[in-house]
């Protein structure tokens, strides 16, 4: 099994001083780091019978595209508010410097629905309980979470114990 850690690329003081950015882009231009990541989570969900994969904006959309593919179901795209064309819902969650609301299509779920919630970084897990907020509010069932990277300090990973919930790669400093 590859170690995806080394695929990360890290850059110090970005976005601002003190901060440590995990860019994944040197993972995504590695076809086989890539493939690697998309297996990984396929054959951990694959036993839920999952019927969507939520994509969270903006890098959920590229891992969920493929793991939905080869999960043999479609994907449902939770955005940032505005984004979507159809009637929709919505909720809102905190950020480090004010909120963010995501938003789903009202139509995008059914109560038979086993949705696995896919996005890059799980931090202190504010996106990720929006969207399974959004997803239980039209009655279908959250199956899982996976996510490409986890910061471990930040302990979002807390939130979520009722949930099977899946990274990849940890980071336990800043």
């Amino acid at each position: 099994m590859m170690d995806l850690k080394e695929k990360i690329r890290n850059i110090r003081d970005f976005p601002k001083p003190g901060i440590v950015f995990r860019d994944i882009t040197t993972l995504l231009n590695d076809a086989e780091a890539f493939e690697e990541v998309i297996d990984r989570f396929c054959l951990h969900f694959k036993k839920y019978d999952i019927t969507k994969v939520g994509v969270v904006e903006s890098r959920g959309f590229i891992f969920g595209g493929p793991i939905a593919l080869s999960l043999g179901v479609g994907i449902v795209p939770i955005r940032k508010k505005g984004k979507l064309p159809f009637e929709t819902i919505y909720q809102s969650y905190d950020l480090e410097y004010g909120t963010g609301t995501l938003e789903m299509h009202s139509d995008a779920l059914g109560e038979t629905d086993r949705v696995l919630i896919i996005d890059d970084l799980l931090a202190t897990g504010g996106t990720a309980s929006a969207a399974i907020k959004l997803v239980e509010q039209l009655g279908a069932t959250v199956a899982g979470l996976g996510f490409l990277i986890e910061l471990t300090f930040l302990r979002g990973r807390q939130r979520f114990e009722d949930y099977d919930l899946l990274t990849l790669i940890q980071y336990d400093d800043e």
